[in-house]
């Protein structure tokens, strides 16, 4: 039994784990759109969440010295100081209106949305879009929204990133193109 057991696994070790979620958040602040299975995106939302809510609040603090250690700490969760910049100067100001505190009934957070998309086709995992609230991406952004250009919203990979060969005249056959 698995009492007392907080997160979710995602069949990978501890090492791989962390590489990914830090990954996940990393994309989902820089593209605030990304496409992901439902238990991933359930995995990375309360700790994208948080660290909204850490930014705001130092921001509204006005504290230097604790902005600066909110900074560093965020730093060393996500892979890019850019998205950190980004995090303190373009998302904790966007959210300040949002309620937000230590009280159950101002429970910091509702940043995130969750869209489910439905199965995915090779594996029938259940996939999601995980979205800021609030973001000024459009839904027919496909590099946005799902965090690479190459790979598209739908299912339809195979059709889209086919490459298209010319057709041969009938009348032309193998042997009559040698010669």
């Amino acid at each position: 039994m698995r009492h007392n057991v907080f997160g979710k696994q995602l069949g990978r070790s501890v090492g791989q784990r962390n590489a990914l979620r830090r990954t996940m958040i990393t994309q989902l602040f820089d593209h605030e759109r990304i496409t992901t299975t439902h238990a991933k995106a359930q995995s990375i939302r309360a700790a994208a969440e948080h660290m909204i809510t850490q930014a705001k609040r130092g921001l509204a603090e006005g504290d230097p010295a604790r902005v600066v250690y909110l900074r560093r700490l965020l730093n060393g969760r996500l892979n890019d100081t850019e998205i950190t910049k980004k995090v303190f100067e373009v998302l904790a100001p966007r959210y300040a209106e949002r309620p937000g505190g230590y009280t159950r009934a101002e429970r910091p957070g509702g940043y995130t949305r969750i869209y489910k998309l439905g199965p995915r086709k090779g594996d029938n995992a259940p996939m999601v879009i995980l979205e800021l609230v609030d973001s000024n991406v459009k839904p027919t952004d496909t590099a946005a929204t799902t965090g690479t250009a190459s790979r598209p919203l739908s299912g339809a990979r195979g059709l889209l990133n086919r490459v298209r060969r010319p057709r041969v005249a009938a009348s032309e056959t193998p042997a009559e193109q040698n010669s």
